[in-house]
C-alpha cells in the first residue's frame, strides 16, 4: 500500500508500537492485577455463633462447658475444686476457678 492509499484508507500516521512498549504495558498491566488482588479484602467465614444453656459458658475453644457448681462431693466431670468450695468443670487449667478464689486443689 503506498502513501496515498494509506492516506485515504484511515491508517495515515499509524505505527505498530516498538515491542519494547508492548512489554513493559504488559508488565505494567500484570503488576497491577497483581497488586489489586494483594490489596483487595479476602473473604471470611462468618463466625459461629454458639448457645449454652443457663448453667454453662463458652470456653476458649468455643465449647460450652458447665459452669462451677456447689456440691458435697465432686460430681462426675468435675476437674478442680475451687477455694470458694465449688467444683468446676474447666478444660484448661489457666483461668480455672478464676472468678471463685482460684485452685484448692485438682482432680
Amino acid at each position: 500500500m503506498n502513501s496515498d492509499a494509506r492516506r485515504h484508507s484511515g491508517l495515515a500516521g499509524t505505527r505498530r508500537p516498538p515491542a519494547r512498549r508492548v512489554a513493559l504495558a504488559t508488565w505494567l498491566f500484570a503488576a497491577g492485577v497483581g497488586l489489586v488482588s494483594v490489596l483487595a479484602p479476602q473473604a471470611t467465614a462468618a463466625p459461629v455463633l454458639i448457645t449454652c444453656g443457663a448453667d454453662e459458658y463458652e470456653n476458649v475453644d468455643h465449647v460450652c462447658v458447665l459452669r462451677p457448681e456447689q456440691a458435697p462431693t465432686a460430681p462426675d466431670g468435675a476437674t478442680a475444686q475451687c477455694k470458694d468450695g465449688t467444683y468446676s468443670f474447666s478444660r484448661h487449667r489457666a483461668g480455672t476457678c478464676s472468678h471463685h478464689g482460684g485452685v484448692a486443689r485438682w482432680l
